[in-house]
């Protein structure tokens, strides 16, 4: 059974949300600033790393990582500007 799973943090004054899609053919899609940006197709239940640049001058790189399971997935926004994980809170859509 499929299930659509959407996280969401702004960051640095930008939008960043992911949406995480389990099922026999799992995706992981991210957008920042409402325009897609990044997109993987998991294995399994294997977490999955979406690098990402945030439009900021200059660009900054950085990765979402997705964990599918087990359980409910979880995602976490790493930007490599040196500051910690940042957890994305799950949102209802």
């Amino acid at each position: 059974m499929r299930r659509r799973h959407h996280f969401h943090i702004d960051y640095r004054g930008h939008s960043v949300s992911a949406t995480v899609e389990t099922g026999l053919r799992p995706v992981v899609e991210v957008l920042v600033d409402g325009k897609e940006t990044g997109h993987e197709t998991p294995r399994g239940d294997r977490p999955v790393a979406v690098p990402i640049e945030l439009p900021t001058d200059p660009p900054t790189p950085a990765t979402v990582r997705a964990t599918l399971g087990p359980g409910v997935p979880r995602c976490l926004l790493v930007a490599e500007d040196g500051t910690d994980p940042h957890v994305m809170p799950s949102r209802p859509y």
